[in-house]
């Protein structure tokens, strides 16, 4: 977690695709997965242990007025590899990262498909501190993980055009 008067940190969004966005006017399912038993480290398995729920939430609070019982689904398939990569490395905050695959399907109109992989990482914060403040890093990550959560969100929605 970072201490200081003013943090204007802002995560880095990569998206790789080829597609265009989807046109989305209703969404019936938001599915996010993550398969936290492939991750050897224990530490990393709890930090992300809320991270399907944590990340469905995030994304449906984007689209409450998009929410029908027909629709697109979201589904997102989290890359676990990079979960535990920070911890691996002694919990470097700067390369913690969320990479997943995102597919967005709609049974009734094939024209809202979409296929991309959305990486979200803090590792090129711009973190701006006013003369006399510091930064005190810490063990915890709360802040950090919450800022993955919710910038990984917004990439999604985003491209829900």
């Amino acid at each position: 977690m970072f201490r200081m008067k003013t943090l204007a940190a802002t995560a880095v969004v990569a998206v790789l695709s080829t597609s265009a966005f989807a046109a989305v006017d209703q969404i019936a399912k938001i599915d996010v997965t993550a398969d936290l038993t492939a991750i050897g480290n224990e530490k990393a398995a709890a930090f992300w242990a809320n991270l399907e729920t944590d990340l469905e939430n995030a994304i449906a609070a984007r689209v409450t007025d998009r929410v029908a019982d027909t629709g697109a689904e979201i589904l997102v398939d989290i890359r676990e590899v990079e979960l535990a990569s920070a911890f691996d490395r002694e919990l470097n905050l700067g390369d913690a990262v969320l990479v997943g695959q995102v597919n967005i399907k709609d049974d009734t109109d094939n024209s809202n498909f979409d296929a991309y992989e959305l990486s979200v990482s803090l590792e090129n914060a711009q973190i701006v501190l006013p003369e006399g403040t510091f930064l005190l890093l810490s063990t915890d990550t709360t802040g950090a993980y919450n800022r993955l959560v919710e910038t990984f969100a917004d990439g999604v929605v985003s491209r829900l055009k």
